[in-house]
């Protein structure tokens, strides 16, 4: 029961950091949004909406596993 609950644990936390780093990413593409932008500005602006997408899949991804887990925790199915 307490190797469940450590389990529980680590995907509870690899999902909140997944969020984290997903709601960092989404602060950065929104201040690059935020001023006049040269070219270069707009590559960077693209680029960071890019990596803002990919962060958000590595959140969708942990939240399923953490769901999965929980499911499987209190009614036994996946």
């Amino acid at each position: 029961m307490e190797s469940e609950s450590a389990d529980l644990d680590q995907l509870q936390g690899e999902y909140k950091a997944a969020v984290e780093a997903w709601i960092a990413a989404i602060r950065e593409e929104e201040a690059l949004a935020s001023v006049n932008h040269t070219l270069a500005q707009i590559d960077l602006w693209e680029k960071a909406g890019f990596q803002e997408d990919d962060l958000r899949q590595k959140v969708k991804t942990a939240k399923a596993k953490y769901e999965s887990a929980i499911r499987q925790k209190f009614f036994n199915f996946s």
